[in-house]
């Protein structure tokens, strides 16, 4: 087919007489171009967990009919387009729940994140539109095998970890956590500190660690870089995966790690395996909660004690004063302009930068 070149966002794609292709962000590790990869179907039975393949879109077009690409830019699709994404599972809370395991033999899947975690949903919110439907093309494939994130993967042959970290868990998705990682590494920014944002459980989406790069953060890592679609995952694959990207951070020396957990430390997002792994290094850990229940919920079903909490539990002062109340902790609304100087002050003395080591610069 003739072929011409269109830039979207930053991302080129190839687009022929009647299809775009588009690559997930999923995608951003390996070194596909145009050239370099064949597209065969397989069987069900040779699939697996970060295998690579295309879909062709299909369907009505609703809202949801956008996939982020590598740069983190967002990109409309419509039916007839090809997009590269790679098998994963999710069991998000408040959107859906699929797996590739549960696509069938006529090869109908969903794009069950805009990053491009390719599954089907089983379970769906009545709440959303529909989701971006398409039909498995094939896997991408070199030499007659697959190409796989794990090919692009970081690797090493040390395990060691010892970098003082803030860690930030929410109650549940959509919970502030994001918000809240922000905020901490402009603050620890202004105080003239070397910080290393990382999103290290959840399901592969690039634009919220990219945040933490443009608000003080000199270097990002998540899972992907890993070879992860998303963290629904044996705990033992998981704790073999990570363990090489805690490596890489350790040997940079970062004054402070910034942590965000996708999801609760309860869904199957490896939450409390990312927290064992992370050790007696958390020094300060921010509770994102979606109510003022919700943090009584947490610190009972896992005996979590948060340093702070905040997200939409603290969204007046009367959801303060009730997450007092039930806990006894304290509460910022961190968008709120107002809190600015006590979020400061917090982080200073938690983190203890008081002094002439970090001095804060004034704004």
């Amino acid at each position: 087919r003739d072929r011409v070149s269109c830039l979207v966002g930053s991302e080129m794609c190839i687009r022929d007489r009647m299809s775009t292709r588009v690559y997930g962000s999923l995608a951003r590790i390996a070194d596909f171009h145009d050239s370099n990869f064949e597209v065969t179907p397989l069987p069900n039975c040779e699939w697996s967990t970060g295998d690579y393949v295309e879909g062709e879109v299909i369907g009505t077009v609703t809202e949801l009919y956008r996939m982020e690409d590598r740069s983190g830019h967002m990109v409309q699709v419509e039916p007839g387009d090809w997009i590269v994404g790679a098998l994963g599972d999710r069991a998000a809370t408040l959107e859906g729940v699929g797996s590739w395991r549960d696509i069938g033999p006529g090869g109908h899947m969903h794009a069950l994140t805009s990053a491009g975690i390719m599954g089907r949903y089983m379970s769906y919110s009545m709440l959303l539109a529909d989701p971006l439907s398409l039909r498995y093309r094939g896997h991408l494939r070199r030499g007659g095998n697959k190409v796989c994130m794990r090919d692009f993967a970081l690797q090493s042959d040390t395990h060691a970890f010892n970098v003082p970290t803030l860690l930030l868990v929410g109650t549940s998705m959509s919970a502030g956590k994001t918000t809240a990682g922000r905020r901490v590494c402009k603050e620890l920014d202004r105080a003239g500190l070397f910080v290393v944002g990382a999103k290290l459980t959840g399901a592969g989406r690039y634009r919220d660690i990219l945040s933490f790069l443009k608000n003080g953060a000199r270097q990002i890592f998540d899972f992907v870089d890993v070879g992860l679609p998303s963290t629904v995952v044996p705990g033992e694959e998981y704790r073999r995966a990570i363990r090489p990207l805690l490596n890489l951070i350790n040997d940079l020396a970062p004054d402070l790690l910034v942590v965000e957990a996708g999801a609760s430390p309860l869904e199957p997002y490896n939450g409390t395996v990312l927290i064992d792994e992370l050790g007696d290094n958390v020094i300060c850990t921010i509770l994102c909660a979606s109510d003022p229940y919700a943090v009584v919920g947490v610190e009972q079903a896992y005996g979590l004690r948060p340093d702070l909490v905040t997200g939409p539990a603290t969204q007046t002062s009367a959801a303060v004063e009730l997450v007092w109340k039930l806990t006894g902790l304290r509460g910022l609304n961190l968008i709120d302009p107002a809190s600015k100087e006590p979020f400061r002050e917090f982080l200073m003395q938690k983190l203890r930068l008081a002094g002439d080591r970090y001095p804060l610069k004034t704004a």
